[in-house]
C-alpha cells in the first residue's frame, strides 16, 4: 500500500464507510473499509480539506474479539405503539466466523479508540451490532486520495 499511519484513528472519519471485509485470526484483527474519510490533521493528508479513500486496510494488532453483541430494538406500528422488543444479543465465539460475512456490506456507525479498546458501531438494514477489540496498536492503509465528490 502506498500510504501507511499507525495510532493515528482519530485522524479518520469511519461514519458511513462501507465494510468490505472483517476477520480476526491468530491475534490480528482487520477490516477492508471503502468511503472513509481522511482528516487534514492525518500525517499523510498533505491537502488542508477532508479527503476519502476506499480500500482502505484497518489493522489491530495483538487483537482480541472481546464482545460482540447484536444489538436490541423495538418494533413499532404507524401510531407509535410499541409491538416488539428485542433484547441484546451476544454472539458466541463460534459464531464470529458467520456474523462477520453477514456484517460485509454494511455501514458503520463509528470507530473509536476507549479505555485501551476499539469500539466499532455496525448498521445493518434493519438493526446495529457493537464490537468491542482489544488491541495494541491500529494501523491504515490505502492506495490513492480521493475528493470527497468523486463516485464511490
Amino acid at each position: 500500500m502506498k500510504y501507511k499511519t499507525t495510532n493515528e484513528l482519530e485522524h479518520f472519519e469511519f461514519r458511513d464507510a462501507c465494510i468490505a471485509e472483517l476477520r480476526a485470526a491468530n491475534g490480528l484483527f482487520t477490516m477492508l473499509l471503502d468511503n472513509v474519510k481522511i482528516l487534514p490533521e492525518n500525517s499523510c493528508n498533505r491537502d488542508i480539506r477532508k479527503m476519502r479513500t476506499n480500500g482502505l486496510l484497518l489493522r489491530i494488532s495483538e487483537a482480541a474479539v472481546e464482545t460482540l453483541v447484536e444489538e436490541g430494538y423495538q418494533v413499532y406500528d404507524a401510531d407509535g405503539n410499541i409491538l416488539r422488543r428485542e433484547a441484546d444479543r451476544p454472539v458466541e465465539t463460534e459464531q464470529y466466523g458467520d456474523v462477520f460475512r453477514e456484517l460485509e456490506g454494511c455501514v458503520l456507525y463509528a470507530v473509536e479508540k476507549k479505555h485501551g479498546a476499539y469500539e466499532i458501531s455496525i448498521d445493518t438494514e434493519d438493526h446495529t451490532f457493537f464490537l468491542r477489540v482489544i488491541g495494541e496498536t491500529d494501523t491504515e492503509e490505502w492506495e490513492r486520495f480521493m475528493n470527497l465528490d468523486e463516485a464511490l
